[in-house]
C-alpha cells in the first residue's frame, strides 16, 4: 500500500517546532543545493527525507571511488559508471522519497547561468568546495534578497553561517577577500565523514527552521568546530558590516564576472587559469600534491602530473592544465588540488 504523508512524516510532525503546518510549508518549499559532494549529498538526503517539496541539485562533477567514504548518496555502481553526481543523487532520492520533486542540473554555476539555475528558490544551500562559487552565490543572494546558508568542511574542521540579506552579515562581511596562497582541500588534506555529517546536520536544521517560519530560532553566528581536537568557536554575524562592498555598497563584482579568474583555451587540449596575484609556495604545494601524482618544481614553475592531466603552476597562481579543453573540468581540477 502507498505510504501517506501522515505516516512518512509522523515523527517530525510530532516535534512542536514543526507540527502539521510546518510540514505543509516544507512540502511547498523550493531549495537549491549548490554542489553535491560530501556536504551537498548529506544535505540533499536530510532535506529529501524531511519532505522538502522541490530540491534542485546543481553539480558539475561525477562520482569517483574516493567519494564513497563520505558522500552518502552514492554507491559503487555510481562510481563504476562515473555518473554525474546530480543525476546519481536524484536517482537515490527517488528510491526513498518518490513524493518530492528533484531537479538534477549537471552544470558549473557561473555568472551566466546563476539566474536561471537559482530562479524561484526559497533558499540556497552551500555544498561547494571553493570560495569562488560561494562569493558568486553570495552576490546573487544579496542582490535578490534570497537567504542562503554557507558551509565548509575539510580535514576534521567544519563551519557554517546563516545569511539573511538585509538582516545578518553576508559572506563578504565576514570574509572580505578569499584566502590567499595554498588553501586546504579535501583532496590534499583529507576529510573525516563525521565532520561532513555534523556540518550538514547543522545546516539542514537551520534550513528547516527558516522554511517552517521559525526565524526567531535561527542562529546568527559563524560557527566553526574541529571534531578531532574538540575546539569550537562562534563569532557574531547578526548585523551587516557597514562598509561591506556587497551588502552595504551593493557592488556585485562576482555576479558581474569581475571576481572570477580569467579562463582561456590555451593551444590544443589545454586551459589556462589566470588567478589574480595569488602567491603560491612551491615547496609547500609540492608536499601536498605528492600523494596524488608526480610533482616537480623549481623557483619558476611547478609541474604536476595526475592521470590524464598535466598541470603547470606559476608563482602568481596562474596555471595551465593540459588534457582537457573543458573549462569546467579545468576549474574543478584547480579547485580540488590548488584550492579556490
Amino acid at each position: 500500500m502507498p505510504m501517506t504523508p501522515e505516516e512518512r512524516y509522523s515523527r517530525q510532525v510530532l516535534f512542536r517546532g514543526i507540527g502539521a503546518q510546518g510540514q505543509r510549508r516544507l512540502a511547498t518549499a523550493r531549495v537549491a543545493v549548490v554542489g553535491c559532494g560530501a556536504t551537498g549529498s548529506a544535505l540533499a538526503s536530510l532535506l529529501a527525507r524531511a519532505g522538502v517539496g522541490t530540491l534542485r541539485i546543481i553539480d558539475r562533477d561525477y562520482v569517483e571511488p574516493s567519494n564513497l567514504q563520505r558522500q552518502s548518496l552514492f554507491d559503487e555502481n555510481d562510481a563504476a559508471e562515473s555518473l554525474p553526481k546530480a543525476i546519481a543523487a536524484a536517482r537515490k532520492i527517488a528510491a526513498f522519497n518518490s513524493e518530492i520533486v528533484v531537479e538534477p542540473e549537471v552544470a558549473d554555476l557561473t555568472p551566466a547561468n546563476i539566474g536561471s539555475l537559482l530562479a524561484q528558490s526559497d533558499l540556497v544551500l552551500d555544498g561547494t568546495d571553493n570560495f569562488e562559487t560561494r562569493y558568486l552565490v553570495n552576490d546573487y543572494a544579496v542582490a535578490q534578497g534570497v537567504p542562503w546558508i554557507y558551509a565548509a568542511a575539510v580535514g576534521s574542521y567544519g563551519a557554517t553561517m546563516d545569511i539573511l540579506p538585509g538582516e545578518t552579515a553576508c559572506l563578504a562581511c565576514v570574509f572580505p577577500a578569499p584566502p590567499r596562497g595554498a588553501v586546504e582541500t579535501c583532496d590534499t588534506s583529507g576529510i573525516l565523514n563525521s565532520a561532513v555529517n555534523l556540518v550538514a546536520s547543522l545546516q539542514a536544521t537551520e534550513a528547516v527552521k527558516l522554511l517552517v517560519g521559525a526565524r526567531d530560532r535561527l542562529r546568527r553566528t559563524l560557527l566553526s568546530f574541529d571534531v578531532w581536537t574538540n575546539q569550537r568557536s562562534e563569532i557574531s554575524a547578526a548585523h551587516p558590516r557597514p562598509d561591506c562592498q556587497t551588502c552595504a555598497q551593493r557592488e556585485f563584482i562576482h555576479l558581474e564576472g569581475k571576481g572570477r579568474p580569467h579562463i582561456t583555451l590555451c593551444g590544443r587540449n589545454s586551459v589556462q587559469i589566470h588567478e589574480r596575484e595569488r602567491p603560491v609556495d612551491f615547496a609547500e604545494m609540492s608536499e601536498r600534491l605528492k600523494p596524488h601524482g608526480t610533482v616537480r618544481h623549481n623557483d619558476l614553475v611547478l609541474k604536476f602530473w595526475l592521470a590524464d592531466y598535466e598541470m603547470t603552476l606559476f608563482p602568481d597562481g596562474r596555471a595551465i592544465i593540459k588534457g582537457t579543453s573543458d573549462t569546467a573540468v579545468a576549474r574543478s581540477l584547480y579547485a580540488r588540488y590548488i584550492g579556490s
